[in-house]
């Protein structure tokens, strides 16, 4: 995929406060980018304008509820119970299958409930040091989690805030273009 080509930056990480936008310009940057895309996004599950809990979805595939109000679980962020088994069977798999057949690698979200998972501490490094380029996002104290991630020389984490965001998405298209000039689609919205 990569040509041979020797990079020093292939992932890129947003990480922020909650609610600040780093999803957006993830889902922002896909229509953009050529090849196949892999991965996962965890999605908020609203019931009457009230978070309840988060889905896991894979691009192109399956879903399941990753944590909830609900669940009664001995893992536990605040209030939500966290079902282990649904990154086991989803984002484990979801990440191996983008690893071993997808141009780019994206992964919404490292955070405190996806990293209980063993397995997907171990895919999350795999993604981080295969040849594929990432697109995640990185919860705020997640780095705590995953120790060395911010010392990476191949990974950029990049704080989204309200003044920034809107202007962080073209700055992370010319990095990908920079990187990978035959994995973006040049004058797809770039103005």
């Amino acid at each position: 995929m990569l040509d041979g080509c020797q990079l020093v930056v292939k992932n890129w990480l947003l990480t922020g406060r909650p609610g600040v936008g780093k999803t957006t310009i993830v889902r922002s940057l896909l229509p953009l980018l050529k090849g196949k895309l892999g991965g996962f996004f965890t999605e908020e599950i609203r019931e009457e304008e009230k978070r309840v809990g988060f889905r896991l979805r894979e691009l192109g595939g399956g879903e399941d509820i990753l944590a909830h109000t609900s669940f009664s679980s001995p893992f536990r962020v605040g209030r939500y119970g966290v079902r282990i088994k649904t990154m086991e069977e989803i984002g484990v798999p979801a990440l191996e299958r983008a690893i071993a057949q997808a141009d780019w690698v994206v992964i919404d979200e490292i955070g405190r409930m996806e990293l209980f998972c063993p397995a997907f501490r171990e895919r999350i490094l795999w993604a981080l040091n295969s040849p594929k380029p990432v697109l995640g996002v990185l919860q705020e104290r997640a780095s705590s989690l995953f120790p060395g991630i911010e010392e990476r020389e191949d990974t950029r984490i990049l704080r989204v805030t309200r003044e920034n965001r809107d202007q962080l998405g073209e700055a992370i298209l010319e990095d990908l273009v920079r990187s990978f000039p035959q994995w973006v689609k040049l004058g797809s919205g770039r103005g």
